[in-house]
């Protein structure tokens, strides 16, 4: 097992090197100067270079990415012209915000994605199983933004009965956290119950039924147990996919976390920013998927790790 870890952690980091690189190729040929962003329109060129100057962008573009990438080694990226402190500590200082509604949108997913896919797989055929696919397809089809537009009027303006923006207390999770999860839930409920459906005609659940277990017995103690690999799977992939997804709904729902910092940050070219963002988002997937692969072992214990002895 830790030559397994050592060995995805090295291919880690050529990963994390590949991705600061490409952030920092993407945001620098990105249009727009921060400079003039900064000093406004009414800036004369002798301020526009000398700040630029200031800034180091003058200088060549590999001059850049060497001092960026010994920068990144020590997960320095610099101070924030915009707001006026390290990067870093900016990105770390919205991170418990976006953890909370990906954490929380990922508890409703998985809760409602295995529960549907378990209904459907045990009544494969029947219309449970219809209604909950045709549900899954809809969800998967509708534009997450739209989505949180529709749950802000119906729930906040026509039944009052939730906040529409900002943070603070539970109330103002709900929105955006079910908002988030819709179309998790739909992939987590179409994945058990074809893995569910699949594992019911296997020989030793048949066995089991022989055995006198009632259905729900059966279900949660031979199938479930069995149907899970593939579900840590496209959850492991899908908590990361979150951070991105988190993006869109936190800026519908003015949620203060990496999203709307990331926007705001591409809006006034503040590079330090989006690159600190984006670099910490790329090592938070790496890691949901460490984790997501770590635990198959652990969920059937046939399944060998490549690399393991």
């Amino acid at each position: 097992m830790i030559r397994v870890v050592v060995k995805r952690l090295l291919i880690g980091v050529l990963v994390m090197w590949g991705a600061a690189s490409l952030i920092f190729l993407i945001v620098r040929v990105a249009p727009g100067n921060p400079a003039t962003i900064l000093l406004g329109p009414d800036a004369t060129p002798d301020q526009v270079q000398a700040l630029t100057a200031k800034l180091g962008l003058d200088r060549p573009l590999i001059a850049q990415y060497l001092s960026y990438l010994g920068d990144v080694a020590r997960l320095h990226f610099g101070d924030s012209y915009r707001l006026g402190g390290p990067a870093m500590a900016e990105v770390f200082g919205r991170l418990p915000a976006t953890f909370e509604l990906m954490l929380f949108s990922t508890l409703i997913a998985v809760v409602a994605g295995l529960t549907l896919g378990l209904v459907a797989a045990a009544r494969a055929g029947g219309m449970l199983d219809r209604v909950v696919s045709a549900g899954t397809i809809a969800l998967q089809s509708f534009p997450t933004f739209w989505v949180g537009i529709m749950l802000i009027l119906v729930f906040a303006l026509v039944l009052r009965a939730l906040p529409s923006a900002g943070a603070g207390t539970p109330a103002h999770l709900v929105l955006p956290a079910v908002t988030l999860a819709l179309p998790f839930t739909a992939t987590v409920a179409r994945l058990t119950r074809t893995s569910v459906s699949e594992t019911l005609r296997e020989p030793y659940i048949a066995t089991a039924r022989s055995k006198g277990l009632a259905q729900h017995q059966v279900l949660f103690g031979h199938a479930l147990r069995n149907s899970l690999i593939p579900v840590v799977t496209v959850v492991g992939l899908h908590m990361g996919g979150l951070m991105g997804g988190a993006v869109v709904v936190e800026n519908v729902f003015a949620w203060p976390g990496l999203g709307t910092l990331v926007v705001d940050a591409v809006s006034n070219r503040d590079y330090e920013v989006v690159q600190a963002a984006a670099f910490l988002i790329a090592g938070v997937v790496m890691l949901f998927n460490l984790v997501a692969d770590l635990l198959y072992s652990q969920l059937d214990p046939r399944i060998r790790l490549e690399g393991a002895a």
